[in-house]
């Protein structure tokens, strides 16, 4: 799958941002030789599984210019890199614990051209600057991860959404999520490749989380 997987889903891109999702594919398989992070198999099916899985979150939310997000356990750079391509006016800082994978996600902001990215090697915890809203992929149960969010909060709101997570998940979130306030959207009724039939994602406003 090809590039052109995006511009079907989200056809108002502007030639920059139809070059840089079309340069993803290199970028990653470059490194992808010296550092594997992402999977083999899962290099035939960037585009789905990593690229357009990302931006399920854009389908939820349209960041207002100004907004700061947070990308927990990003990985090579996901969710955070194809967010960041697709909004230029908003500032995305990208953690994992993992330095070679940092390595790898400052590389390709870097071929990219993204100025609206900063990679920090470390955990969550250690970042002290505070966000609009906290992003992630799947790194741990939820109620673990609530836990490292404690005074990562931006007080000002200007966006659709309340200031809080929105968390790609996939699978039953019944027992996971229990006794915790949610809104949940089925990524199957945004997409209609296959792999999206049991993707969601998780909103949690900060509000009903942290005091």
């Amino acid at each position: 799958m090809s590039a052109e997987l995006i511009t079907e889903y989200f056809p108002d891109l502007t030639d920059e941002q139809k070059r840089q999702f079309a340069q993803l594919e290199t970028l990653y398989a470059d490194w992808n030789e010296k550092i594997n992070v992402i999977s083999r198999k899962d290099m035939d099916a960037l585009y789905e599984k990593h690229v357009l899985h990302s931006l399920g979150i854009a389908k939820v939310i349209t960041f207002s210019p100004g907004t700061k997000v947070l990308d927990i356990g990003t990985g090579g750079g996901f969710p955070g890199i194809p967010l960041a391509i697709l909004f230029p006016e908003v500032h995305f800082t990208l953690v994992d614990s993992i330095g070679k994978k940092i390595t790898v996600v400052k590389a390709v902001a870097e071929a990219l051209g993204l100025k609206n990215v900063t990679a920090i090697h470390g955990r969550a915890e250690q970042v002290k600057e505070k966000f609009h809203f906290v992003v992630s992929r799947a790194v741990t149960q939820m109620p673990i991860f609530l836990r490292w969010l404690k005074g990562k909060f931006e007080k000002d709101q200007f966006n659709p959404k309340h200031n809080g997570v929105l968390y790609l998940k996939g699978g039953d979130l019944a027992e996971e999520l229990a006794g915790l306030k949610v809104e949940i959207f089925n990524l199957k009724n945004y997409f209609s490749n296959e792999f999206f039939d049991t993707k969601k994602v998780v909103y949690l406003s900060k509000g009903n989380f942290q005091s």
